[in-house]
């Protein structure tokens, strides 16, 4: 999975769990966590220095789709 699937994954989980009683719930709310926690390294990865020699990159394009900040 690519880090913008993971940011989608764990507000996926997280909105899953919003309706769920345990133990589903704690299921939904750890997988939320991990995939929130993957994501988190992938954007890091891509911040300072390194991202600007990456704007081109369609991962980076993907980070801001997935945030809702694509520039118009």
């Amino acid at each position: 999975m690519t880090g913008p699937e993971h940011y989608r994954a764990a507000e996926e989980y997280l909105e899953k769990a919003r309706g769920s009683m345990l133990p589903q719930y704690d299921g939904y709310v750890t997988r939320a966590q991990a995939h929130a926690t993957l994501a988190l390294a992938a954007a890091t990865a891509l911040t300072g220095p390194v991202a600007a020699e990456h704007f081109d990159d369609p991962e980076y394009g993907a980070w801001q789709a997935a945030a809702g900040t694509v520039p118009s």
